[in-house]
């Protein structure tokens, strides 16, 4: 009994989701099929950005620069950078707050020199409170903090690439 009530309230509310025009996130459509990235091969976000760009199955990433003419955009990394701010220390002078900063800036152009999107700065910060008696665990946070706000900053990224319209390359 108890099964049948279980199993009636779940196909209700599956239901429901469905009707209210609920749908999970698909791969953005792009204007583009073919992106040439000028970061650098060793960047983890460029790594990353490479990655989550050719998992759509849309775009293709160009990073050798003799093959530039066969790309539809050009991705123009100016800034690429992560800061460590320190933002308050104890009596002592011993760091005990830290903020971190993962700086990117940015223009979309095409291979005409045509700007799709204007230079752009993503700012994506994260405080970190610091203790010198956990050293390696403080250490293994930054790490954490710094790869998620590396995944944010991928999705704005692709979230702006995406917002690119057909019009606007011609």
């Amino acid at each position: 009994m108890q099964r049948r009530t279980f199993m009636f309230l779940t196909a209700g509310t599956l239901a429901s989701l469905g009707g209210c025009g609920f749908a999970l996130r698909k791969a953005p459509d792009f204007a583009f099929s073919t992106l040439f990235s000028s970061l650098p091969e060793s960047s983890p976000l460029g790594v990353q950005l490479r990655r989550t760009l050719q998992a759509t199955g849309k775009v293709r990433v160009i990073t050798d620069a003799r093959q530039i003419n066969e790309a539809q955009v050009i991705l123009d990394v100016l800034t690429d950078q992560r800061e460590r701010v320190v933002i308050s220390l104890n009596s002592n002078g011993q760091v005990r707050e830290l903020q971190l900063r993962l700086r990117f800036r940015f223009r979309l152009r095409t291979l005409a020199g045509r700007e799709l999107i204007p230079d752009t700065e993503l700012l994506l910060q994260r405080d970190l409170n610091y203790n010198e008696t956990q050293v390696l665990g403080k250490d293994a946070e930054e790490a954490l903090l710094y790869r998620d706000m590396q995944n944010d900053l991928v999705q704005q990224l692709m979230r702006r690439l995406a917002a690119v319209e057909q019009s606007q390359l011609q």
